[in-house]
């Protein structure tokens, strides 16, 4: 196991094992990058890195789906591990294990570095100079409402009294060269913190940081406790300190090794329009909402910096893999706290973030006795949708672990048999809803609130599979391995 510190280590990393696309052409800065990068997802190629594109300046690079399933079909989630610093070869199951033990441990704090010392503030831009329309940034489709200038990089901010430090992923537009529009929502921590700013009358500072080391990321881009330092957690992952440096204008510390930071403050009022947006469930995006401006004061990079970026939609991107994991990883730990002896959690990248499976050990009545499936189903359900993560999922299945959850073909063979047609289900109703998740109406949506339901397709009696692995003896199966192919 190795961890990047940077996201050049990380990058060279995967072009050594044949999973980084060269893109040595000019390519145009409004759509072709984007739908270079949608395409490499749905065909699931190496990730394509841009060397030259269109209005930008010499140098300038760009990095699409990061932490999207490998090329390498024998190792699918290997830029996933890889960014954490996992084997390669690491399946989803061990990935969100290693999550949810990197919770049960005490974090590794930040270090502090000297300005000489950190990459990301070898070139400094102030004033007008600090200006957006230097770098590349494309439009994610054609029918999103700007350029989006954040879809894979940290947004950091922190309380006014300086307690709580947050690391997160927020989808961010570009307004002009000198302003942005982000989604912030109230519930999540970023707009916790923006709503304490706002009751002091005070605009937020921030600093947006694209192509930290690569566990940054990803870690920004799932839930952890609240008031729970993200910096801390990545160093537990890491097994060391992540560098920091202080911001040029800002009493923020920024990862030293990013590539680009931008600085500024966020405005106290829902002041500009942002989106629509095309979202992790598939959709183009419609409509567009009042949020905050990000204005840009000050904008830091490494000599030829690279700016990555995420083009979500139908599977499987960052949302399906990154994000899913991350999610899964909080159901587990909020399970194993309520002493549910729950074996993984796992949500399928193609059900696009609306499933959610729990997998139950053979044995779990042993550990268990006297509870119903009926019973456990209830529970489960009365602990994850009490949990801020579980807003974004309104389907639960509780399974049995005699099937491969990260294998679609396995998940739609025993959900098709095992899901009673009526029966057999525990209906949460008035249960918080929020427009990504796309299964609701719009009377549901303008509520906030709407059904979730956990499904129990646990077996009373496990039954053979008719498959080679148990539907034939020992001996026999052996010769045929032993002489195949024939």
């Amino acid at each position: 196991m190795k961890y990047y510190g940077d996201l050049r280590s990380f990058i060279s990393a995967l072009d050594e094992m044949g999973d980084i696309m060269h893109v040595h052409r000019e390519v145009d800065g409004d759509y072709e990058l984007s739908a270079i990068t949608r395409r490499s997802y749905e065909i699931q190629s190496p990730a394509p890195l841009f060397h030259k594109v269109a209005g930008v300046a010499s140098g300038f690079r760009l990095f699409g789906a990061p932490a999207a399933l490998s090329s390498r079909s024998e190792m699918p989630y290997a830029r996933v591990a890889m960014s954490l610093g996992l084997a390669p070869e690491s399946t989803g199951p061990e990935i969100i294990e290693a999550l949810y033990q990197a919770r049960l441990k005490p974090g590794i704090p930040p270090v502090r570095v000297e300005s000489a010392q950190a990459e990301c503030q070898q070139n400094i831009l102030r004033g007008d100079d600090a200006n957006l329309d230097r770098f590349p940034i494309p439009f994610a489709h054609d029918k999103d409402g700007g350029r989006y200038a954040n879809t894979w990089g940290t947004l950091i901010v922190k309380t006014p009294d300086g307690k709580w430090v947050n690391w997160s992923i927020a989808r961010v537009m570009k307004v002009d060269g000198k302003r942005m529009v982000g989604l912030i929502v109230p519930s999540q921590h970023i707009g916790q913190i923006w709503t304490q700013w706002v009751a002091r009358g005070e605009p937020m500072p921030y600093a947006l940081v694209q192509g930290p080391a690569p566990a940054i990321s990803c870690i920004s881009g799932i839930p952890i406790p609240a008031h729970a330092d993200e910096a801390d957690y990545i160093g537990t992952l890491a097994g060391e300190a992540v560098p920091v440096v202080k911001a040029i204008s800002l009493e923020l510390d920024v990862p030293a090794t990013a590539e680009i930071v931008i600085e500024g403050h966020v405005s106290i009022e829902r002041d500009c329009q942002e989106g629509p947006y095309g979202e992790y469930g598939g959709y183009l995006g419609e409509g567009s909402s009042a949020q905050p401006t990000f204005h840009v004061e000050t904008i830091t990079h490494r000599d030829d910096p690279i700016w990555p970026m995420s083009i979500t939609g139908r599977p499987t991107d960052e949302s399906h893999t990154l994000w899913a994991m991350g999610l899964a990883a909080d159901a587990l730990t909020h399970l194993r706290q309520a002493e549910i002896p729950v074996k993984t959690t796992w949500i399928p990248e193609d059900s696009t973030v609306h499933w959610l499976l729990v997998v139950m050990p053979e044995n779990w009545r042993e550990q268990l006795p006297g509870v119903s499936s009926e019973e456990l189903t209830q529970r489960i359900g009365e602990v994850l949708f009490k949990t801020d993560a579980m807003v974004f999922i309104p389907k639960v299945y509780v399974v049995d672990d005699d099937f491969d959850p990260t294998h679609l073909r396995e998940v739609v063979w025993a959900l098709s048999t095992r899901v009673h047609p009526v029966g057999r289900r525990a209906v949460f109703d008035d249960q918080r809803v929020i427009r990504l998740p796309q299964c609701y109406d719009e009377a549901e949506y303008v509520a906030g609130k709407g059904a979730k339901v956990v499904f129990d397709t646990l077996q009373t009696q496990r039954h053979l599979h008719a498959s080679f692995a148990q539907g034939y003896p020992e001996d026999v199966r052996q010769r045929v391995l032993d002489n195949w192919p024939e």
